[in-house]
């Protein structure tokens, strides 16, 4: 979502600036110009609405291009469709009235007037949520009881450090990660070819709970969890609703505890297993400035058991407030 923010706002912005400094050499002097000019603003409104709108969690395969962390095949179809409709919209009004002077005046004013406006909230909410705040929809029940599927949270962006774009690194940070902190992270595999847990994951946001922390040794036996070598006995938020407990896998038995940790740390472990590796998993070190994440609903949770550990710079911010529903408002814990 930032990122497409950061498309609409620069996209606008570099619009606005041309406009101005169109304006200040007279502006268009033929109808053809202003519908021209007037079509290219409509073309680019309708495919920001449109990217923004159409921001889903589906489609994977990502766009080869500047904006390819934004944009997505399934979503830059109907964009430009949309924009090019728009487009021709945009074009047929400026021409109709683009003998008058006043006319063609008054369409790159209003252009220029739009254009600044979206540019300036687009840029702040793009900070906003780049540096400070961000709402969060929960998708699956993973993390039921503690999130329910459909609750809309806020997440705090900077109480782990603000995370500089592109350099990927983090500053000023208050805190870093703890143990039993429910955390929103970019799922930590970004090849788009890679499944995990039966689907493809790439770039989809996800929220579990830190459990494990860097150079800790995790453990999970007949589904308990073990921090070196000791039992966590005040998980007061999980659950485990499933009577059966998957064996341990034969041939875990047989790799390596060298290369345990090595498929685990590549995320591959789970395609070694067969995602078998539910009840009994481990142990594995958690490596440096990465963590190990659990879902509270164990039996049915997509975790750092099947495909890794969550390096420091996937890491979105930690979960802070429940606003929706009504009934549900609290602080996350």
């Amino acid at each position: 979502m930032e990122e497409r923010l950061l498309f609409v706002g620069v996209s606008l912005g570099l619009f606005a600036w041309y406009s101005r400094r169109w304006k200040d050499r007279g502006g268009p002097k033929s109808p053809l110009e202003s519908a021209a000019w007037h079509a290219l603003f409509y073309a680019i409104a309708a495919f920001s609405i449109m990217m923004i709108l159409t921001m889903v969690f589906e489609g994977r395969t990502k766009v080869i291009a500047l904006w390819a962390r934004a944009l997505r095949v399934g979503d830059i179809v109907p964009a430009l469709s949309a924009a090019a409709v728009a487009a021709v919209i945009g074009f047929w009004r400026a021409w109709s009235k683009g003998e008058s002077v006043e006319s063609r005046r008054f369409y790159l004013d209003d252009d220029l007037e739009w254009a600044d406006t979206v540019f300036s909230s687009a840029l702040l909410a793009w900070v906003l949520m780049t540096f400070l705040i961000q709402a969060f929809k929960i998708p699956s029940g993973s993390m039921e009881k503690t999130l329910l599927i459909g609750d809309h949270l806020f997440v705090n962006k900077f109480v782990y450090g603000l995370r500089v774009p592109v350099w990927g690194k983090r500053i000023l940070s208050l805190r870093g990660p703890q143990r039993g902190d429910v955390m929103v992270f970019e799922f930590p595999v970004t090849d788009p070819r890679d499944t995990h847990c039966g689907k493809v994951n790439a770039g989809e946001n996800f929220i579990k709970r830190v459990i494990g922390l860097p150079g800790e040794t995790i453990t999970v036996s007949a589904g308990r969890v073990l921090v070196d070598g000791k039992l966590m006995s005040d998980e007061t938020y999980a659950q485990w609703d499933d009577q059966f407990r998957q064996p341990e896998s034969v041939h875990a038995k047989e790799i390596s505890p060298e290369r345990y940790q090595q498929l685990w740390q590549d995320h591959k472990l789970d395609r070694e297993l067969g995602d078998i590796q539910r009840d009994y998993f481990g142990p594995v070190k958690v490596p440096e400035g990465s963590y190990f994440m659990m879902g509270d609903n164990r039996d049915h949770s997509c975790d750092s058991r099947y495909w890794g550990p969550v390096d420091n710079r996937f890491i979105k911010g930690k979960a802070w407030f429940i606003y929706w529903p009504p009934s549900r408002m609290k602080v996350v814990r």
